[in-house]
């Protein structure tokens, strides 16, 4: 009988250490895998030219004033070309808290789905994926009137801006997985006509400083930001061309197809009626953001949710 208990307590020891073995193999693989995922993931760059294009796109700016009333815009976009299609429902609101003065201001991409060559895929290790859906950052802004425009001095707003890491599919590289944030000036002035047909011409120039986090050992990239716009119109209608970008300095250490200089060019047409604006815009990405843009919208005052002060 001993001798039968020594043999199963040797075999219960034997199987135990076969047992703490496959165990600490499977850990050594499992943890063999995440190094090797994170370290393909780092691979892609933090550039908006490797990532779908609401990831870091360049900041719109506007025509260098601030409403007097509360306005939300409720914005449809389609992505398209260089292999990669996109749709996506975007909100904007602007609250005046002062009027024309001082404003806050937040948007967000509520939803996309986007479908991908194989090629984009791969170039982007999205682990195979070529479809999928997302939802997008949240940004809030802050915006400034410091000096308001009269005859011979421009419109000048400073506006503060935030970005959350609040969209998902990191991994398919439709958002980035870090924060950021910028600040810039916009700067506006317009010529009055006696032509009704166009009876204001109005120029506008925006800089600023841009800045994001990367992958790359916590890395930050900074980007001065800069763009100008022509528009011409009056109280019925308005068309704008805007030629704005940002470049990072990453490209200039890790190569020139690091993809963190974009520029844009954007042409817009809005019709403004007694209570709605209705526009529609196409943007090119001239170079590191590879897309078509077609964006339609409205936008509306709404009286109700406009501060009131007495």
């Amino acid at each position: 009988m001993e001798i039968l208990n020594s043999i199963i307590y040797l075999c219960n020891k034997i199987i135990a250490i076969k047992i703490k073995k496959i165990q600490m193999r499977k850990r050594l693989i499992f943890s063999i895998l995440i190094v090797s995922l994170k370290a393909v993931y780092a691979l892609t760059p933090y550039s908006p030219k490797y990532f779908g294009p609401n990831a870091n796109p360049v900041p719109e700016f506007t025509d260098a004033r601030i409403p007097a009333k509360t306005t939300i815009s409720l914005i449809g976009d389609y992505y398209f070309g260089f292999g990669d299609q996109t749709k996506n429902a975007y909100f904007k609101v602007e609250v005046p808290l002062l009027s024309e003065r001082v404003s806050l201001k937040v948007w967000t991409t509520l939803f996309e789905n986007y479908r991908v060559t194989d090629s984009v895929s791969i170039k982007r290790n999205m682990n195979g994926n070529t479809s999928g859906t997302a939802s997008g950052d949240i940004y809030v802004q802050t915006r400034f009137l410091i000096i308001k425009e009269k005859k011979f001095m421009p419109n000048l707003i400073l506006n503060s801006t935030l970005k959350t890491a609040s969209g998902t599919n990191h991994l398919e590289r439709r958002y980035f997985d870090t924060p950021g944030y910028y600040f810039d000036l916009e700067v506006g002035k317009s010529i009055y006509t006696n032509c009704k047909f166009i009876s204001e011409i109005r120029a506008v120039a925006n800089y600023g400083f841009l800045c994001w986090e990367t992958e790359k050992q916590s890395t930050q990239n900074d980007a001065p930001m800069y763009g100008g716009k022509i528009s011409i119109g009056n109280e019925h209608w308005k068309l704008e061309n805007t030629l704005s970008g940002y470049k990072g300095w990453m490209h200039e250490n890790y190569g020139s197809d690091y993809g963190d200089y974009p520029l844009v060019y954007a042409t817009k047409f809005t019709i403004q009626t007694n209570k709605l604006c209705y526009f529609g815009q196409y943007q090119y990405g001239i170079k590191d953001f590879p897309y078509h843009q077609i964006r339609v919208g409205v936008s509306f005052p709404v009286e109700v949710l406009t501060p009131k002060y007495k």
